[in-house]
C-alpha cells in the first residue's frame, strides 16, 4: 500500500487531496495543526480508508520523527500561511511558518527516505504584476507580498535538498484555489466569501474597482494535479492553473446568477499587497503531467454553492 504524508491535510484543499489519496487506496498520515482545518473536513476519508492525524505544527521539530517513522513514499506539503494581506502585516510570522516550516517538512522528507515532495506554491503570488499573460513558468519573478517571497525562495531550497539528498521536489504554484471546504482567507476565499454572504442576504464587498483578475481554478483539479505531480515527478516548478483571467465583477455575477441572490456589492478600497492582473499558463503542466483544468468555473461556483448550503 502507497503510504502518503499531508501536511495540512484537514484544511481546504488538504482535505480534498486525502480523498484523492484514500479513494486510490494509500495510508495517508495527515499532520495539521486546526489552525484554520477541521476535524471534519476528514470524517469521509477515514470511514473510507486507512488515515491517521496527528495535531502538530509544522515548525515542531516532532515533525522529522513523525514523518521518519511512517517512511512515507510521496511528502505532500500544504500546511502554509496563505493570507497574503497578513504577510505585509507580519512578514516574520509569514517567514517563520511558510520558511522554516517547509525546511522541517523537507528535513521530515529525507529522514523518511521519501521518494518525492509535492509543495503547494502560488504562482500569481510568486510573478506578481505582469503583463505577460497568461503568465509561463519562464517569466521572472517579482513577488509583491512576503507571501509570494517565502513561496519563491523555496525553489532554491528544493533545488539543494534534490543535488544534496536526491529528493524529487514538484512545486505546483497554484492559481486561485476555491470549491467546498474553502478557507475564506487568501485571494481564492473571494469565492467563498461572496457566496457565504449573498446566501445570507448580506452585502458582500469587493476591495477595488473590481476589474482586477485572478484566474480560479477548481479544488478538486488541483488535487488531481499534486497526485499527478507524486506519480511522475521530475523536479521541476509548473503553473497550475485555466489559463482564463476572471474579473472580480464577472465573478461576482457569475455568483449571483448561480445562486440567484442579487444583492449589488459594497466597493472599498485596494488593499496592499495584491497583484492586479493574474492568469496562469499551465500548458507545460499539460505536457510534463497530462493535466488540465477540467471543471469551467460555472459548475465549480455550483458545486461550491451546494457545499456551502449543506453547511447551514
Amino acid at each position: 500500500m502507497p503510504k502518503s504524508v499531508v501536511s495540512g491535510g484537514a484544511g481546504f484543499i488538504g482535505s480534498n487531496l486525502v480523498d484523492r489519496l484514500i479513494d486510490e487506496g494509500h495510508e495517508v498520515l495527515v499532520l495539521d495543526d486546526l489552525s484554520s482545518g477541521s476535524i471534519a473536513n476528514l470524517k469521509d476519508a477515514r470511514s473510507r480508508g486507512d488515515l491517521t492525524m496527528h495535531q502538530i505544527d509544522i515548525v515542531n521539530s516532532e515533525v522529522v520523527d513523525l514523518i521518519r517513522n511512517f517512511q512515507p513514499d510521496t511528502v505532500y506539503h500544504l500546511a502554509a500561511q496563505i493570507d497574503v494581506r497578513h504577510s505585509v502585516a507580519d512578514p516574520v510570522l509569514d517567514a517563520r511558518i511558510n520558511v522554516l516550516g517547509t525546511i522541517n517538512m523537507l528535513e521530515g522528507a529525507r529522514h523518511g527516505n521519501a521518494d518525492r515532495f509535492v509543495f503547494a506554491s502560488s504562482g500569481g503570488a510568486m510573478f506578481g504584476d505582469t503583463f505577460n499573460l497568461p503568465t509561463p513558468e519562464t517569466q521572472k519573478r517579482n513577488p509583491e507580498s512576503p507571501y509570494g517571497v517565502s513561496k519563491s525562495v523555496m525553489n532554491e531550497y528544493f533545488d539543494y535538498y534534490h543535488r544534496a539528498y536526491d529528493l524529487d521536489c514538484m512545486s505546483l504554484g497554484f492559481a486561485n484555489v476555491y470549491g467546498p471546504r474553502q478557507d475564506p482567507y487568501g485571494e481564492g476565499g473571494v469565492v467563498g466569501i461572496f457566496i457565504g454572504a449573498l446566501l445570507a442576504h448580506k452585502t458582500p464587498t469587493i476591495f477595488g474597482d473590481g476589474t482586477q483578475t485572478r484566474d480560479f481554478v477548481f479544488v478538486e483539479d488541483v488535487a488531481d494535479a499534486m497526485f499527478r505531480a507524486a506519480r511522475i515527478g521530475g523536479h521541476r516548478y509548473l503553473n497550475i492553473g485555466t489559463g482564463r483571467e476572471t474579473s472580480i465583477l464577472k465573478l461576482y455575477d457569475t455568483i449571483v446568477d448561480v445562486t440567484g441572490i442579487d444583492i449589488a456589492p459594497e466597493m472599498a478600497a485596494a488593499k496592499r499587497g495584491e497583484t492586479l492582473r493574474s492568469c496562469l499558463d499551465a500548458s507545460v503542466a499539460l505536457e510534463h503531467l497530462g493535466w488540465e483544468a477540467w471543471t469551467p468555473l460555472e459548475e465549480g461556483i455550483a458545486a461550491t454553492v451546494e457545499w456551502i448550503r449543506s453547511t447551514r
